[in-house]
């Protein structure tokens, strides 16, 4: 099956739009420039979506054995997890601007979006960072300890909870896999939890149903099972309106369109054997073109990296500007605001060429060695 390039465009366009959406909150830009940055939950699911397109493929090559595939994936991704989480510890005991950002209410929604106090509780809520277990703690045990110290790793704990079932299940399948995976989230919507052992939405089953979408884009992809596609779409959909939040629906929808842009490269490289990478005789015009740009394809390429350093470089970057400008919301805004953008940048691309690339090497001739047999 060939690489469709322009998920890794998408991959890129989301980092940044969370990156935008977590500097927004602590300036005092406009509010219909804010607004539309307010969804970073709804990015996080298409981050689902395309993880579970691209898992279950991982886990096809690795004949769906469990300790290649999950080994794979640690060498993949923890690295890098752990040293951002070491940096993000380190400034959280190093102290918090927040008493610098007068304009940022203690206990508000904004305060509270990003790590920036240490909880009470910090050994427990460390161990449930370092094991990823963060998504697994019912709030009433350990409030808000899938956001507590590295925001952005608690949709990692999700991931991990997705790779622990596939792997588990070792369903062939991709069609069963994606319904028994929508039908987990249908289950877990009917469940009624008390409030004490009510899960974060770091719970695998609160994302269960883009990951099914996920795995069913995968099976569709095959030339088949397009049946299965509209029936985990629909219950997506579904889901989205029970839940009663618009992007839950729109969700879906947006990974519906970035899905049928990827999958016109393969067919445009099938028939005119163009370098991967390109639209082939489909020209580079609206989504799927913008998806081609060669930055947007870089982005993509330190989209994980990118995802995780932003909110810990960009609280570096508030302990140097707060204190200097004393209480000026406005002036903070403009000094600190093209750093929160810039800055996580070139700390992602740092991480990338340092850290992940060199894990990545590693990774592919563990899959060369199980291909080979």
């Amino acid at each position: 099956m060939q690489r469709m390039t322009r998920l890794d465009g998408l991959r890129g366009v989301l980092a940044v739009y969370v990156m935008l959406g977590h500097a927004a909150m602590f300036t005092v830009l406009p509010a219909w420039v804010r607004r539309p940055l307010h969804h970073g939950e709804a990015a996080v699911d298409l981050f689902f979506c395309l993880s579970g397109l691209v898992v279950v493929q991982s886990l096809e090559r690795f004949e769906f054995r469990p300790g290649p595939f999950l080994r794979a994936r640690a060498r993949r991704l923890l690295p890098v997890y752990f040293v951002v989480l070491a940096v993000s510890v380190a400034l959280i005991l190093a102290g918090s601007p927040l008493p610098w950002m007068t304009w940022v209410t203690a206990g508000s929604a904004t305060a509270n979006s990003c790590a920036l106090l240490a909880p009470a509780g910090f050994f427990w809520h460390l161990l449930a960072h370092v094991t990823l277990t963060q998504g697994l703690i019912p709030q009433g045990v350990l409030p808000w300890a899938y956001i507590t110290l590295l925001a952005p790793a608690w949709s990692l704990s999700t991931e991990w909870q997705f790779y622990l079932v596939v792997a588990a299940l070792r369903v062939r399948n991709f069609g069963v896999l994606a319904v028994l995976l929508l039908g987990m989230a249908v289950v877990y919507r009917l469940l009624p939890l008390p409030g004490y052992w009510q899960f974060s939405r770091a719970f695998l089953p609160d994302a269960a149903g883009y990951f099914a979408l996920g795995v069913a884009s995968a099976l569709w992809r095959r030339g088949g099972g397009v049946w299965v596609f509209g029936v985990v779409f629909t219950g997506v959909c579904a889901l989205g309106v029970w839940s009663g939040e618009p992007s839950k629906v729109l969700t879906p929808v947006l990974w519906g369109m970035v899905f049928v842009a990827a999958t016109r490269v393969v067919v445009a490289r099938k028939g005119c054997g163009r370098r991967p990478g390109f639209a082939g005789a489909f020209p580079p015009y609206g989504l799927a073109g913008f998806l081609d740009w060669r930055v947007v394809q870089w982005l993509g390429v330190v989209s994980y990296p990118l995802y995780l350093v932003n909110e810990p470089v960009q609280r570096a970057c508030a302990m140097l500007v707060a204190p200097l400008v004393h209480g000026n919301a406005a002036v903070f805004t403009a000094v600190w605001l093209p750093m929160a953008v810039v800055a996580p940048v070139v700390a992602a691309g740092w991480v990338h060429r340092f850290i992940e690339s060199p894990m990545m090497v590693k990774k592919l001739l563990v899959v060369e060695t199980v291909e080979a047999g």
